[in-house]
């Protein structure tokens, strides 16, 4: 599963995220302030072994 490197565009949190949540903050927004975010506010990072 891939990893990736969020960071909020409004309150400049940073978290990593795994795909699920990936599509879940772009849905419903930055988990800590609610604001919109777009797919440019996520970097891939290192994909896990399962």
């Amino acid at each position: 599963m891939s990893r990736y490197e969020f960071t909020c565009p409004e309150c400049g949190q940073e978290i990593e995220v795994n795909e699920s949540m990936r599509e879940a903050t772009l849905t419903h927004g930055c988990p800590v302030c609610a604001a919109s975010v777009t797919p440019s506010d996520f970097v891939a990072g290192q994909p896990t072994e399962n």
